[in-house]
């Protein structure tokens, strides 16, 4: 499912217009990468979790010159998977 499937799902399910669920579905990923800009959590209790970790600078190696590089610290979004999310999967094809 991509985001447009996801606004046709709410849109068949709710009864809204197609503006208004387009709407919807921009406001929850707007606010969920605004949290996760501001380096807070983002948590769905039984789906998922949302999180930015931090990684320091580091002196990497070119490969194709083998010239060391100064690597910046960054920062990268991570998902983490709920419980209830990870069992329905699994169990989705007994």
């Amino acid at each position: 499912m991509n985001k447009a499937g996801l606004m046709e799902t709410l849109r068949k399910e709710t009864g809204l217009k197609r503006d208004k669920a387009a709407q919807a579905v921009n406001i929850l990923f707007e606010e969920m990468s605004n949290a996760l800009a501001n380096g807070d959590r983002v948590e769905i209790r039984g789906f998922c979790s949302f999180f930015v970790k931090d990684y320091k600078s580091y002196i990497g190696r070119n490969p194709k010159t083998a010239q060391q590089v100064h690597i910046k610290p960054k920062k990268l979004p991570f998902f983490k998977c709920g419980k209830e999310l990870k069992a329905r999967v699994d169990h989705k094809g007994d």
